[in-house]
């Protein structure tokens, strides 16, 4: 049946009723306690991904599991269907309610010894968003943010954010996480890649869109596969038998800390009694002479790998003595994850939990004096990389009219290292492999999806070369366990970005994980969103995650939505060579190549002949082909196309607007052939 599409104008959440009986007072205290442990034991329960205002995916059949009572009678009902199921002796349960067209709102009821009521449940297309920092990078961090946060009124975009988690077992549900709607209020939290590429689909398809945002900034693609598949994996298996046993994780992720902080006091000395006793390294006459050195901008793990916790970082400047006294502006690009920044000795300012968010603070009048000045600032790191990072151009101090470059050796000093507490808040994700899949994949099989959208990369570009086998592997291991078919896997080919300034002539890790990421297209029903063109050569995050969203969406439209729409851009098919001229022939081209230059030249290619020596190529676009030369090549052997760490000048198109994938005509030795991922 086609049932109409109903949604209010204004939006209200109904509360869910209360479970939780009154206590009597005085004498009764004690039993009533002990009645409403009982009672809660005996509540039937469900995963936290299911609440109100959450998103259900359409013409699929929809998955509803919980917990109860071993035996209880479980009922489930939604839009007129019911579902009955017993759970079983480990008080699980499942149904499987038919599929349903897109609409909403409505409730789903779940009864049991008790009943559960899930208010403002839509119904529509439901993607899982996924990888490291550049898809958990937030709107509110991204290229016009005031401005996109301001114009969200997209109440039929809902977004479920899973905490960070990890564990050395699969767990069965997420730790937290609520749905929430898309508004001016909201969306500046939501993944701006999925938000952006939400807005693209509702657009077209006037459907309720859900996001469920499972990402980890800094993370290996091995921590989000799990143990079976690696186990089963050609290129793991034997590494996964030295793998400690599930019971043995934890110990020796502690025994790897205790290893870290021996470390520490080599290189630095004890760390501070407390708080209280570092608290003197904000002063601009501490005398830090002693204290090892770390690159700013540049994350700290750079120095010291796998550090977690809290740390602080100094330097000095000299200003001139009419600049004295005067109100200034300080810079410090980004800072993972938290930071107090004091300037001599005076705090200037701070930012809670804000990795992505950068730091400009005001130098009241006043503090500043001729000569030397010193910035310390206290930064807290919680996983993943650490310390101040981003763009050399922005880590400077502006006085007046002069800007005071402040990037180069910072002083540095660990305060405190990161407690491990427990396997399920084990500090750093890529102690093990599998440790998020177990935690923040896991607990959401089977909620019906319609697809998943990746961007991760950036910390496997070391062994690009493996990811052409750990990729696959992952995709197919969700695919697996999720047991919904070969369902959609789109994701975003590596930006631009400096990174180890790698090249043709002296290798780009990063350009061979982008041919590992294009080889991944050989999956069934995977599609890929070329950014090389939208990247910053001085930040590995790039603020315009409009057009990644937007191309991402393109993708889906045409392959999963049969839209017909253009969606990529020119492929290499075939090189041909006349003296010393190269022929480039291409697939996808649309409406035909062009060249994204006012003046009309072509940037990007490299060609080489037998000495494998490249140079850059004099190119221009010919109908649907690229000819190129060089002077310093008689005779070509091989082409390469934005091939580099930093590719951000290429310029080749097609004229629907989609940059062509970066190739390599050549099958020469990669850099990172032999690097393999270890357990450390």
């Amino acid at each position: 049946m086609n049932r109409a599409f109903i949604y209010p104008a204004s939006l209200k959440q109904q509360q869910r009723p209360s479970l939780h009986r009154p206590f009597r007072k005085g004498a009764l205290l004690l039993s009533a306690l002990l009645l409403n442990v009982l009672y809660a034991d005996a509540n039937v329960r469900l995963p936290k991904i299911f609440g109100d205002g959450m998103v259900l995916q359409r013409n699929q059949k929809i998955p509803v599991w919980g917990w109860a009572d071993k035996g209880e009678k479980v009922t489930v009902t939604f839009r007129g269907q019911s579902a009955t199921v017993k759970a079983d002796n480990a008080g699980k349960w499942k149904v499987e309610l038919s599929p349903e067209t897109a609409g909403g709102p409505f409730t789903l009821n779940v009864k049991g010894k008790n009943a559960i009521a899930l208010n403002d449940v839509l119904v529509g297309e439901v993607w899982l968003c996924s990888g490291q920092s550049n898809m958990e990078w937030s709107v509110r961090g991204s290229k016009d943010a005031e401005k996109e946060m301001r114009e969200a009124k997209n109440p039929l975009i809902r977004h479920f954010k899973v905490p960070n988690t990890t564990a050395k077992d699969p767990l069965d549900d997420v730790r937290g996480g609520s749905w929430v709607a898309a508004s001016a209020k909201t969306v500046g939290d939501f993944t701006a890649v999925g938000y952006f590429f939400a807005r693209e689909l509702y657009k077209e398809l006037q459907v309720p869109i859900g996001l469920i945002n499972s990402s980890w900034g800094g993370t290996d693609i091995e921590t989000w596969i799990s143990r079976p598949a690696l186990q089963n994996s050609d290129i793991f298996k034997a590494m996964m038998k030295t793998m400690p046993a599930s019971a043995n994780l934890e110990y020796v992720i502690k025994e790897r800390k205790n290893q870290l902080n021996k470390k520490i006091i080599e290189l630095q000395g004890a760390l501070p009694k407390d708080s209280a006793a570092a608290a003197v390294f904000r002063q601009a006459d501490y005398n830090d002479s002693k204290w090892p050195e770390v690159k700013v901008p540049g994350f700290w793990e750079q120095s010291v790998e796998n550090l977690d916790g809290i740390a602080w970082l100094r330097t000095s400047f000299n200003l001139k003595a009419e600049n004295a006294g005067k109100p200034a502006e300080l810079h410090l690009a980004m800072i993972d994850d938290s930071d107090e920044t004091y300037v001599n000795g005076t705090r200037v300012g701070a930012v809670k939990n804000g990795y992505n968010t950068n730091r400009v603070y005001s130098v009241p009048a006043g503090l500043l004096k001729a000569g030397k000045n010193v910035i310390s600032v206290r930064v807290e790191d919680t996983g993943g990389g650490g310390g101040i990072y981003g763009s050399v151009n922005d880590v400077n101090i502006k006085v007046d009219e002069e800007l005071i470059p402040l990037e180069g050796q910072w002083k540095f000093q660990l305060e405190s290292l990161l407690a491990v507490s427990n396997t399920s808040s084990m500090s750093d994700p890529n102690s093990f492999p599998t440790l998020l899949y177990n935690g923040m994949i896991n607990p959401l099989i089977p909620y019906a999806i319609k697809g998943a959208i990746w961007y991760q990369g950036e910390n496997n570009a070391g062994r690009a070369v493996q990811y052409r086998d750990a990729f696959p592997l992952m995709i197919n291991d969700w695919r697996n366990n999720w047991k919904q078919g070969n369902f959609p896997f789109y994701f975003v080919q590596l930006s631009s970005w400096i990174a180890s300034s790698g090249d043709s002539n002296h290798g780009s890790s990063w350009a061979e994980l982008r041919e590992a990421q294009t080889q991944t297209l050989r999956l069934p029903n995977t599609g890929m969103a070329v950014t090389v063109d939208i990247g910053e050569t001085n930040d590995i995050h790039p603020k315009n995650k409009q057009d990644v969203g937007k191309r991402l969406a393109a993708v889906a439209l045409n392959q999963s939505y049969k839209k017909g729409n253009a969606f990529q851009g020119p492929v290499f098919d075939k090189l041909q060579v006349a003296g010393n001229m190269a022929m480039l022939s291409f697939k996808e081209t649309g409406s035909g190549l062009m060249a994204k230059d006012k003046y009309g030249y072509l940037r990007g290619f490299e060609v080489a002949g037998a000495d494998k020596k490249f140079h850059y190529a004099k190119a221009f676009v010919e109908g649907n082909t690229v000819v190129l030369s060089s002077e310093n090549v008689a005779s070509p052997v091989a082409v390469r196309y934005a091939w580099a760490d930093d590719a951000g000048d290429a310029n080749l198109y097609n004229k629907e607007g989609f940059p062509a994938v970066p190739f390599r005509t050549d099958n020469w030795k990669p850099i990172t052939e032999n690097v393999k991922y270890t357990l450390r």
